[in-house]
């Protein structure tokens, strides 16, 4: 028997990058999958991939899309007990030049859409007796990055938030951990590393070292390390890990 045979788990944020990536992982080793995010090309590319995958159009900035959306997935597929809080944004701005717009949309999308999601999945997990919950927090939540007072204060939200769920429900059967990833090898990624070549003249390979300076091994994180992450987390022997940061940058922050 697969390890998560039985067990439903909701991924936000899970058509692309980590949060495709740790999918896949759950639905390897046996559970039913629900993914959401806004586009519903990048869901059912990451659904076709397993059938224990289930596509879900959800904006983790709409109250009114998590609770309906959440309640769906339960309808169709049982009580979530493992919840991966991965849907976020990572856009920066010089600190003296943020509009109170720019930081209003950063924290509703990385911090509000966790509190919303956790909120709606917690009731199944309490009456499981049992259920994980792993947020995907960054290493910029444990301290200040340039130019991302928005992005860094959500993400030391996400950090706080996550150790409140561990003590509130401390005892139930419920852990509640979060991943702090430096720079991943992800769409987003990629998709810095083309304004770097842009702004720069920059060749890509040095476009990507530039970014990969930052962990402190100096090369990007591959998804697949979050994952595994992840199913730590989440897997046998993991009931004594609670209200933790898991810190992937290659070495100490």
């Amino acid at each position: 028997m697969s390890i998560h045979q039985g067990r439903h788990a909701l991924v936000t944020g899970g058509g692309t990058g980590i949060g495709e990536a740790i999918a896949l992982a759950l639905a390897a080793e046996g559970a039913e999958v629900t993914i959401t995010g806004r586009r519903p090309e990048a869901l059912a590319d990451t659904a076709a991939k397993s059938p224990r995958i289930h596509p879900l159009v959800m904006d983790v900035n709409s109250e009114k899309s998590v609770v309906d959306g959440t309640a769906a997935a339960i309808k169709a597929h049982g009580p979530i007990t493992i919840h991966v809080a991965n849907a976020g944004i990572a856009e920066t701005s010089p600190f003296a030049r943020t509009k109170l717009e720019f930081w209003r949309k950063v924290m509703t999308t990385n911090l509000d859409g966790v509190f919303l999601t956790c909120r709606e999945v917690v009731p199944g997990m309490l009456e499981s007796g049992w259920g994980r919950i792993i947020t995907i927090s960054s290493i910029a939540g444990l301290k200040g990055l340039k130019y991302g007072a928005a992005y860094s204060a959500s993400k030391h939200g996400v950090i706080g938030l996550t150790r409140v769920l561990s003590e509130e429900y401390m005892g139930k059967g419920i852990t509640a951990n979060a991943i702090c990833p430096g720079y991943v090898r992800t769409p987003i990624v990629e998709r810095n590393t083309d304004l770097i070549m842009e702004r720069s003249g920059l060749s890509r390979e040095a476009a990507e070292a530039s970014m990969a300076s930052t962990n402190r091994h100096q090369k990007l994180i591959e998804v697949s390390e979050v994952a595994a992450a992840a199913m730590w987390l989440c897997g046998p022997g993991s009931q004594s890990i609670n209200g933790q940061t898991v810190e992937i940058a290659g070495g100490q922050i």
